[in-house]
């Protein structure tokens, strides 16, 4: 099949305002409902969340999916059942099998500043799993105008089955997710990579745009004074202002996806890879 592109723009995103809570959600949540985005793939959830000083999830809990939170800036801290403890700040990732079940919370203990973070769901390839917690620390460096593997199955090539440790955080779901941070004028390249199970080559991708510039439910100026990438693959290209997202059908592994900063800021870039069935 060729190439397609399903752009999102972020204005269409469901947005929700708690006072000490500010997300948007990708993907259906909460109150938010719209039959054309029920998941993609294995990725059930992708919330861009904002939460107040002193305030958090409390203890909740959760059974099968794979849930793992990207912090853009600001702290997060972790616990959960399973007895691990995270303070987590700007780069950390942190991983939670849900499994057989287990409960966990999430709170901002900064009494000053906010934290902003990517909370992602996916489908697990086997149900009835062990619940298991991993961390991860990325530095800017990484991907300063490159593409740092962040989230990786478990048993692909460079992944360590730990908590801690270097390399990608194990997921049990057929995705992989990368980060880049984009300079003004720059192009980033990245070949799909293989699939983690089944035959053939065709791949799933999203691509967004963080929206660093604060929590605005409209839609993000595209005159420059904000981040803007140009994503091309397959002979398809989309301009992403921050917020806004793209779904790619169509891709096969080895495909090259092209990603240029038409902007005049850096664009924090997030990648999914999902395996199509």
């Amino acid at each position: 099949m060729p190439v397609t592109f399903k752009f999102r723009p972020s204005e269409t995103r469901g947005a929700a305002n708690h006072g000490w809570l500010k997300s948007f959600h990708t993907f259906n949540f909460a109150s938010y409902y719209d039959p054309s985005f029920e998941d993609f793939g294995c990725l059930r959830v992708i919330n861009e969340d904002r939460v107040d000083p002193s305030q958090g999830f409390p203890t909740h809990s959760h059974r099968e999916a794979n849930i793992f939170s990207y912090v853009i800036s600001g702290e997060l801290a972790h616990q959960d059942s399973m007895k691990n403890v995270e303070q987590m700040g700007r780069g950390d990732v942190q991983m939670t099998f849900g499994g057989t079940g287990i409960s966990h919370s999430e709170y901002n203990d900064n009494k000053e500043k906010p934290v902003h973070f990517l909370q992602i769901w996916a489908y697990p390839y086997e149900r009835g799993l062990k619940p298991r917690y991993f961390g991860r620390h990325f530095t800017d460096e990484e991907k300063k105008d490159k593409w740092a593997h962040i989230v990786a199955p478990l048993h692909y090539p460079g992944v360590v089955d730990a908590r801690d440790g270097s390399g990608p955080v194990p997921i049990a779901s057929d995705l992989n997710f990368f980060a880049s941070l984009v300079s003004p004028g720059t192009t980033v390249k990245h070949n799909l990579v293989a699939r983690n199970r089944g035959s053939g080559d065709d791949k799933l991708v999203y691509v967004q745009l963080v929206q660093t510039t604060g929590y605005n439910p409209r839609k993000a100026p595209t005159d420059g004074s904000v981040a803007q990438v140009k994503i091309s693959l397959g002979g398809e290209t989309v301009t992403l202002a921050e917020g806004d997202g793209v779904f790619i059908r169509g891709g096969k592994v080895g495909d090259e996806l092209i990603t240029e900063n038409v902007g005049n800021k850096v664009g924090e870039v997030v990648l999914f890879e999902m395996d199509s069935n």
